[in-house]
């Protein structure tokens, strides 16, 4: 018979702490083999290796509850995917790390001693605005990449004239310009604002290099301002009025959407543009709806989730006519590709992540349905919309 290991014995063999030990002992992650007469817990060998397991696991990054379900999958549990899932949360992490790093050096080159704690509150809110963006850029470029660039498509859509003044507002990375550099028209004015410590940084750098390189007689200036406040409104009121006024992707960074709205609205030339893209009926929860139903799941929520997108859909035209006469809806249309059905069920998951624990337990069905489609079809293609408001006064 092996001996048994007390709580001290069992750690210092694992190399951890015996409050670790305890720790673990509470979350339902090792459980003592046996108890001394004393009442003392007492561990075994097959206990050493579940320890062992879970420092290796914690060492990589795996929360406990994640090292709860891959201890309870035991050997049916599949370690590369794990390891693969685990992998893709570290970079993510990465990525947020790096983000925070570059918002604090620059905010420390800007104001370096002249900091204070507001600051810092809107250091916070612009890195967790552009993470956000910045997960949902990522996955577009993954699944809609043999799809014409989606800046282009937006370019386009805008029909941007000769000797034109165009203010863009929450311009962030710049990408309507950067990816349309050489095809603005010539003698444009373009007037970009946004805040310090978001993306529009590194395209103030992207502008400094390659300012040279616009076409004949553009002029791209970047005003630094928050466009809720009245600061940043005065200075916007310098150059008189925009033929052409962009708000796109601005909406939900806004506390006030509205009244950045009446504002643009006070800034736009007689037969200008305001270009703003609202909420609309997101055809992926059609997707999910038509899949659900196929697989004969009940999905309340997604029905409710449509019915909630129509009723903001409606409200923000309404709100549009308020301040303009003229509304035109321009749908712009994109495809994302999908040939891995694990990846396509992650998408569902993380758009309901209140209903997670539903979709989790239909893993098994919704998997073999898209295996099932990607085989007979190569892929499967999920046709999208963005809802664009192109308003006049």
């Amino acid at each position: 018979m092996d001996k048994k290991m007390t709580s001290g014995e069992i750690a210092k063999k694992a190399g951890v702490s015996q409050k670790a030990v305890r720790l673990y002992d509470e979350k339902g992650l090792l459980k003592p083999a046996d108890y001394s007469e004393g009442n003392y817990r007492l561990y075994d060998k097959a206990s050493l290796q579940v320890l062992e397991k879970i420092v290796a696991l914690k060492a990589i990054g795996f929360s406990l509850e994640e090292i709860r379900d891959n201890l309870t999958a035991g050997e049916a549990s599949d370690v590369s995917e794990a390891l693969r899932m685990q992998l893709k949360n570290m970079e993510d992490k990465r990525r947020q790390i790096d983000n925070v790093i570059a918002a604090i050096n620059g905010a420390l080159e800007r104001k370096g001693s002249e900091l204070d704690w507001d600051d810092v509150a809107s250091i916070v809110q612009s890195i967790s605005i552009d993470q956000k963006a910045d997960e949902h850029h990522l996955d577009a470029l993954k699944h809609t990449q043999q799809e014409p660039d989606w800046y282009v498509k937006i370019f386009d859509s805008l029909k941007i004239k000769k000797k034109e003044k165009v203010l863009d507002l929450g311009c962030g990375y710049g990408k309507l310009w950067r990816n349309n550099w050489e095809r603005i028209p010539e003698g444009t004015k373009i007037c970009a604002v946004d805040v310090h410590g978001s993306w529009a940084d590194d395209f103030e750098k992207y502008l400094a290099d390659n300012k040279d390189s616009l076409p004949k007689g553009v002029k791209l200036s970047l005003l630094f301002e928050d466009l809720e406040t009245e600061a940043a409104w005065e200075k916007i009121a310098k150059n008189k009025r925009y033929d052409l006024i962009v708000a796109h992707y601005l909406g939900y960074e806004l506390k006030d959407p509205e009244a950045m709205i009446e504002r643009a609205a006070a800034m736009l030339s007689d037969k200008g543009v305001f270009s703003y893209n609202g909420p609309g009926a997101d055809r992926w929860h059609i997707f999910a709806r038509d899949t659900f139903n196929a697989l004969g799941i009940k999905a309340d929520f997604v029905e409710d989730r449509i019915a909630e997108e129509k009723k903001n859909s409606d409200e923000c035209r309404q709100m549009l006519m308020k301040y303009f006469e003229k509304l035109v809806l321009c749908d712009v249309h994109n495809k994302w590709h999908y040939t891995d059905a694990e990846e396509l069920f992650d998408k569902l998951k993380n758009m309901y992540e209140d209903q997670e624990k539903l979709i989790k337990l239909k893993h098994e069905k919704l998997i073999e349905y898209f295996e099932s489609k990607i085989g007979t079809d190569g892929e499967i293609v999920v046709e999208t919309a963005t809802h664009f408001w192109h308003c006049r006064k």
